[in-house]
């Protein structure tokens, strides 16, 4: 009988630390599985900052150059976190653009923000040559302005504004009281 109480203790005891091993175990995955989940949303919010910072022409916000892996789950929730409010920040920034009611007023003159008419496309009536040059990237990965946002092509023209002014649209611009 005691040899069979002295079994049973053991086994309990055996059993105890596979299930505080298997639990490591599952804890481990777990923070994995954790990183992996909070690592795609990161991405997801760089890359909508990214993409908002490109399209304003504004430089593109380094990450610290820390792997997820060396990172504590709490880091990596803050760095999350840190993220969601840069997209919001460049989200906002971005649908601001400086000189708004310029463009506006220069679009009520100009075109459809569709405008297919060629050569000159989109709302602000921009030539071939000035979107390979202001929207380059926009150009590559969209076509021609007639296929951009109408923010994509303020800020196409919010570029050209910082070194040629409104001189692009001198009629419109005139009667905008621009120039």
């Amino acid at each position: 009988m005691a040899s069979a109480v002295l079994l049973a203790c053991s086994c309990t005891a055996a059993g105890a630390g596979v299930n505080r091993a298997t639990a490591g175990v599952r804890s481990l995955s777990s923070d994995a599985a954790a990183r992996v989940a909070l690592g795609g949303e990161i991405l997801r919010y760089e890359r909508a900052t990214w993409r908002w910072e490109r399209v304003m022409g504004a430089s593109r916000t380094e990450t610290a150059g820390r792997t997820l892996a060396a990172m504590s789950i709490r880091d990596v929730r803050q760095a999350v976190t840190l993220w969601h409010s840069r997209a919001q920040a460049a989200f906002r920034r971005a649908h601001r653009p400086p000189h708004l009611k310029a463009w506006l007023c220069i679009h009520r003159y100009e075109g459809s923000w569709s405008d297919t008419g060629s050569p000159y496309y989109g709302g602000l009536q921009m030539n071939v040559t000035f979107q390979e040059h202001y929207g380059w990237w926009l150009f590559r990965h969209k076509g021609t302005a007639d296929h951009w946002t109408p923010l994509e092509q303020m800020w196409t023209a919010e570029k050209a504004l910082r070194s040629r002014g409104f001189w692009p649209w001198p009629n419109t611009a005139r009667a905008c009281g621009l120039l």
